[in-house]
This record gives structure tokens, C-alpha cells and sequence, in this order.
């Protein structure tokens, strides 16, 4: 249209004029895009056929009426259409934008159509790409940061031993076997959770008795030696699960030894199983330690989070993904997990259901 670049040369020098004009959008209220273009197309022929209808009563040539009612009307139309059109104009700079990485913008929506819920899903989408951004850059420098630590004490106890400043003793040769599987075990359990967080792992479900099932995690634990008491209880005595053994063995075998490691020295671990109301069972591991602070209880199950000890110090040995493949096997296994409110140290409640079934993920058309 012959008029829209001095109309931009008019917002320009007037940012007044630019902002009235930006929120100009009078058909907002209207809750379907059919009905506004329905009331876009009568406007303009209503007010094209009442100018043109006036000029003629009055005796003005009947070209110039013609001539001048399209003109105005493409102008009603303007003001009309702007609304409708600005969030998709909007949008299209936004999806440029986040093909760049930069996934903070968002559309202001405020029409009631199908355009509105777009800019809305826009936003959600925008969101979410964001926080899914930020995610791979945390896992990156975490998972840099945590081989960076076993790879540098191996370099130096063996440059220690090619320079000859120590001899390759048993110290030494531990030392080097310690970050060995450090990192080895880093590796395992990164590759775990991505299988995991791919719904890669299918369930091998089977029925089976909690108590003894139990009694062989904490035997485990005892196993270690660490300066702490054990108290185990299931009721019934014959209670059943089902499940996957293998992964729930994995997760309680965690929550056991976390619960070791934050324990003071006599300190006692309670493991406990019960069957729920309504079918289902559930397994609680409690410890005597400085507990898990309220604000901090969902960060827990988060990838590469530690533990602090009772002078709020990380807690060292762990790679910080135990709990974060727990969440995801008992998710795999339709049930939850999490911290519960505890009188001391630190109480953590799994809840399976009757026929573990992973929920469904969504799919494509889903999303």
C-alpha cells in the first residue's frame, strides 16, 4: 500500500503514536479468528458502500466517491487487521530470534482466538526450548567438572611416578584405582540415566518377597563397614511386590548407603516396607543425619547434587546422579519418590503401585 512507508516514518518520529498503534487491537474481545474476519470484510463493505452511497447524494463524480471509498476502507481494514496480524509478525521475529539461540522472547497475547492460543503455545514452547538449553549447558560443565577431578589426580600420581618423585607402590597404585573407578563409574551412570531419561529400559516385572529383598540391600550396606546400625521392618512379614528387582534393587541399594554415609557414627538406619491402602507397597529409608533443609528437597533428585555433611560441606565419593536415576527408575515403575517431613535426619519415601506400569510418554502429535 502507497501509504505504509509514511506511516512508519510518522510512528518513527512519534514513539507516542508507535506504542497507541502497537496495542491498537479492537477486535481482541472477539473469540474466533473466523468471526473478526467475518466482521473485517462486513466494516469494510459497510463503510465503502455508506461513503460511496453519501458522496453520490451530494453530486460528487462518482469515480472520485469509488476511488476515495477504497481508499478508506483499506485504511478501516489497517486498523481492523492490525490486532489480528501483530502476534504473528511478532512471532516470526521471536522464531528467528530462537533459531539464533536466544530463547527469551515472548508475544504479548491478548486476543481470545485461535491466535491468542497460539502466541500462548508459543510461549510455552519458547519456555521450555529455554530451560531445555539451559539444561544441556549444566550438564556439560558438570559432567567437564566431574572428569576433570579423576583425570587430574591420575595425571599427577603418574607423572609422579615417571618423574620419579614416588615409586609405584601399593599407595600409589591404589590412588590411581580409586579415580580409575571413579571415573568408570561416572561413565556407567551417565550412560544409565540417559537410557533411563529415553524410556530406553524396559521392566522385566516379576513378583517377589520384600523382606528378603530388603534384608540383601542392607546386608550390602553392612558390608562396608561403616560405623552404623541397621534396623529392618516390613509388615506383613509376607508381603509382596512387583516389580522390576534389578532396578528397584539399584534404587534402595542407593538410598541405603546414602543413608549410611550421612549417619553420625553409631547412628541408626531404619528401613522399612508396608502394603498401601488400596493395593501397591512402601518403602521408607530413614537416617539420624543433619536432614535435607525443606527448600532443598525436590533439588535433591536433580542430576550432579551432593549431599552436605553436618557443617554444610558437599559430602564427597558420589558422583551426585544416584538419586536422579532412582527418580527416573521409580518413574519408570508409574510410582514416585521424595523427601518426607521428618522429626531428624533425613526420611525418603518410595511408593510403588499394585501392577508397576511406566506412564505413558507422550507422543509426537502430543507435544
Amino acid at each position: 500500500m502507497p501509504w505504509t512507508p509514511g506511516l512508519g516514518t510518522l510512528l518513527a518520529r512519534f514513539p507516542r503514536l508507535r506504542r497507541l498503534w502497537l496495542d491498537l487491537r479492537p477486535l481482541d474481545p472477539v473469540r474466533s479468528i473466523k468471526a473478526k474476519l467475518g466482521i473485517l470484510v462486513i466494516a469494510s463493505v459497510t463503510f465503502a458502500g455508506s461513503f460511496t452511497a453519501i458522496g453520490v447524494s451530494i453530486g460528487i463524480r462518482a469515480r472520485y466517491v469509488v476511488l476515495t471509498a477504497i481508499v478508506l476502507s483499506m485504511i478501516v481494514t489497517q486498523i481492523l487487521a492490525h490486532g489480528m496480524t501483530s502476534p504473528l509478525r511478532r512471532m516470526t521475529a521471536a522464531a528467528r530470534a530462537m533459531a539464533a539461540g536466544d530463547y527469551s522472547r515472548r508475544i504479548r497475547a491478548s486476543s481470545r482466538d485461535e491466535v491468542g492460543e497460539l502466541a500462548g503455545a508459543f510461549n510455552q514452547m519458547a519456555a521450555d526450548l529455554g530451560a531445555a538449553d539451559r539444561q544441556r549447558r549444566e550438564l556439560i560443565a558438570n559432567v567437564s567438572h566431574e572428569l576433570r577431578t579423576p583425570i587430574s589426580v591420575l595425571r599427577a600420581v603418574l607423572e609422579n611416578v615417571v618423574d620419579g618423585v614416588t615409586g609405584p607402590d601399593d599407595a600409589v597404585v591404589k590412588a590411581a584405582l580409586t579415580q580409575t573407578e571413579r571415573l568408570g563409574r561416572l561413565v556407567e551412570e551417565l550412560l544409565d540415566l540417559s537410557r533411563l531419561e529415553a524410556g530406553a529400559v524396559p521392566l522385566d516385572l516379576s513378583d517377589f518377597a520384600v523382606e528378603p529383598f530388603l534384608a540383601r540391600a542392607v546386608g550390602e550396606a553392612a558390608a562396608a563397614a561403616r560405623p552404623v546400625r541397621f534396623s529392618l521392618s516390613v509388615e506383613p512379614r509376607d508381603l509382596i511386590a512387583r516389580a522390576d528387582q534389578s532396578r528397584l534393587h539399584q534404587v534402595v541399594a542407593n538410598l541405603v548407603d546414602n543413608a549410611a554415609k550421612h549417619s553420625p557414627p553409631d547412628g541408626v538406619v531404619r528401613v522399612g516396607a508396608a502394603a498401601r491402602w488400596g493395593g501397591g507397597i512402601r518403602i521408607e529409608v530413614a537416617d539420624e543425619g543433619p536432614g535435607i533443609p525443606e527448600g532443598e528437597r525436590t533439588r535433591v533428585f536433580e542430576r550432579f547434587t551432593r549431599g552436605t555433611d553436618g557443617g554444610g560441606q558437599p559430602t564427597g565419593g558420589g558422583t551426585g546422579l544416584g538419586l536422579a536415576i532412582a527418580r527416573w527408575a521409580i518413574e519408570l515403575h508409574g510410582g514416585t519418590i521424595e523427601v518426607a517431613p521428618s522429626s531428624r535426619g533425613a526420611l525418603i519415601r518410595v511408593e510403588l503401585p499394585a501392577d508397576s506400569q511406566p506412564p505413558a510418554r507422550p507422543t509426537a502429535s502430543g507435544l
